[in-house]
């Protein structure tokens, strides 16, 4: 804690500690403030959407993969099978002629039949083996993760798989719904606000955490657009370099309504008093009021307030502490004062 040297000429000492009717003001002179290093800094008007927390966890995709192989396996499969029912189709057609101009035993003709019957149900098996693949992922995945799993043309899942990206499942608090126009929220592993970094929406999920009733929502770190049908890849090295498997994250999630007005302070405006918070702002040259902080919301850039605190005004965001201390040491009574 700062304190001011009395040995000052008397132009240049620091003032009477003034105060309003609330109690709120100190006075501080020119050379007192640089001495203490007090700051200030102009509050600029901002408007920002209000949020609401939910927390959620990186998903192992490893069932996915494992998914996307038992069904590739079940397209060979199904592949393979095909083309020896489409061999027994044209062998029994070729022994239906022979058999009708009584070229070919009934016998022969009664294997070939067999033999077709044999083909046409190793394609029904994997055919309803590659369904029932789908059908399990879909139940558990939801139809994006689905598509991007079982898709042969690309691997849309390689960025997870490289790392370069993270699958997240987050769920709701059950009194919250995710807005319609929401396509990116903010996640942070260890619920720090200002570090948390940018996750994209890419679907519902069809199941949710047991032990929260929200609704819940696959997204993913990187900063891949997936606000379509199909996702284009814009990955951002890093963003999701601390969130690894496993891991549980919190996400700040835009509330529906409108934009708030306000102002963003840096957090070493506020100062701290039997558990309120304050700023100082300065009034006059040597005048600073101190100004009750109740809402405030953490961001990227500090702290956003909504109420209490103008554009234009000028904010101490070094040595609001010290002012706390001159205030408060202001109201103490002079013990030499007989009055």
């Amino acid at each position: 804690m700062l304190s001011i040297a009395p040995a000052i000429a008397d132009d240049d000492k620091p003032q009477p500690k003034a105060q309003d009717a609330a109690g709120r003001f100190v006075f501080l002179g020119d050379k007192a403030q640089k001495l203490a290093g007090l700051q200030t800094e102009t509050l600029t008007a901002v408007t920002t959407h209000p949020e609401f927390t939910a927390y959620g966890k990186a998903v192992n995709i490893q069932p996915l993969i494992e998914l996307r192989n038992r069904y590739l396996v079940a397209l060979t499969e199904h592949s393979s099978s095909k083309a020896k029912f489409n061999q027994a189709e044209q062998a029994i057609n070729r022994q239906q002629v022979l058999y009708r101009d009584g070229a070919g035993s009934k016998r022969s003709l009664q294997d070939q039949q067999s033999q077709w019957k044999t083909s046409k149900a190793q394609v029904d098996a994997a055919q309803i083996q590659g369904k029932a693949i789908a059908d399990e992922a879909m139940l558990k995945w939801g139809k994006t993760l689905t598509d991007w799993a079982l898709s042969t043309d690309s691997d849309k899942l390689s960025a997870f798989l490289s790392g370069q990206q993270t699958l997240l499942q987050i769920t709701l608090p059950a009194d919250k719904q995710l807005a319609a126009d929401v396509q990116t929220i903010y996640v942070e592993a260890s619920g720090n606000r200002s570090a948390a970094v940018k996750a994209s929406l890419i679907s519902a999920a069809p199941q949710t955490e047991s032990t929260v009733q929200g609704e819940s929502y696959f997204f993913q770190t990187g900063g891949r657009d997936c606000s379509g049908q199909s996702c284009g890849i814009h990955t951002i090295p890093g963003d999701n370099s601390h969130i690894r498997t496993g891991m549980r994250v919190a996400a700040w999630i835009p509330e529906q309504g409108e934009n708030q007005p306000g102002v963003v302070i840096p957090k070493s405006a506020l100062v701290w008093h039997l558990n309120q918070a304050y700023v100082y702002i300065k009034t006059d040259a040597d005048k600073f009021s101190r100004r009750n902080i109740d809402n405030f919301t953490a961001t990227t850039g500090g702290y956003f307030v909504n109420s209490g605190l103008n554009p234009g005004e000028q904010l101490v965001v070094t040595g609001g502490q010290m002012l706390l201390s001159e205030e408060f040491r202001g109201q103490i009574p002079n013990e030499d004062d007989d009055n």
